[in-house]
């Protein structure tokens, strides 16, 4: 009778779930990024390894071998945005700070606050007229770097100021205004591009961008097309097209628990 010479314990099989979904995560965080082709790109740079030290090719496995050595310091600098974007989902995520806040301990009706309803009001309105328009809504995360670029204006969000800053005449019609709890806090502001590869090849420059900020932030961002005056709205790196502005008002009120 043979016998089992392998044991599993419970905490193997939990070690491996463990790995398994860390695995899941980066491949979902770098999925559709430059990041990918480079990843795969170093799992062949490593098997490659392997083999040059399984057969003894001395040469080879110390050349790629001392690359080897400095490959933490590698990644750290070419998945530098993927890494941020990884710390500041779990900060985000168990900011204990922000969740026994007195904001949130005592807070009130957000929707006033953040003024959903202007907001999709102007969009409209200038989905009607083909006005670009690039909004950002910050959630959690501060986004203090990004409203240093643009024009600062600390304005309460009316649905026809915000036509007025995008309206094609205006100086401050090109890039981004950034809204905080139902303030524009600036507008002219620059956004980082995407540089994921993109479904729909039409779309242009704005929604690169919103889907840039939406992967280094947890920002809601919405597009107006300037070609088609359609909607687009981004979360999380991902870009819904062609909503309307009921999908839109309850997209954003989403985010905030209204539903």
């Amino acid at each position: 009778m043979i016998e089992a010479f392998i044991t599993i314990r419970f905490l193997d099989i939990l070690d491996i779930l463990i790995v398994a979904l860390l695995i899941y995560e980066a491949y979902m965080l770098i999925k559709g990024t430059a990041a990918f082709s480079i990843s795969v790109g170093l799992v062949i740079f490593y098997i490659i390894w392997l083999i040059s030290r399984g057969l003894n090719m001395e040469l080879l496995s110390n050349i790629l071998g001392g690359l080897v050595g400095v490959g933490a310091l590698a990644l750290v600098i070419v998945f530098q945005p993927e890494i941020r974007k990884m710390f500041l989902m779990l900060g985000n995520r168990y900011n204990l700070n922000k969740t026994l806040s007195l904001d949130n301990l005592f807070a009130k009706e957000k929707e006033e606050d953040l003024h959903i309803k202007d907001i999709v009001l102007a969009c409209e309105a200038l989905s009607r007229t083909k006005t670009g328009a690039l909004i950002v809504i910050i959630n959690k995360t501060e986004l203090n770097e990004y409203v240093e670029t643009g024009e600062k204006i600390s304005a309460p969000v009316s649905s026809a100021l915000l036509q007025t800053i995008f309206f094609k005449n205006s100086p401050m019609h090109d890039g981004a205004v950034i809204i905080q709890k139902g303030t524009i806090l600036a507008a002219r502001c620059v956004l980082p591009v995407s540089d994921k590869e993109m479904e729909n090849d039409q779309l242009g420059l704005r929604h690169r961008a919103s889907l840039g900020i939406s992967q280094a932030t947890d920002a809601q961002v919405i597009v107006v097309s300037e070609e088609t005056g359609r909607l687009a709205y981004a979360l999380n790196g991902k870009l819904y097209e062609n909503v309307n502005p009921i999908e839109l008002t309850r997209m954003i009120e989403y985010v905030y628990g209204k539903n």
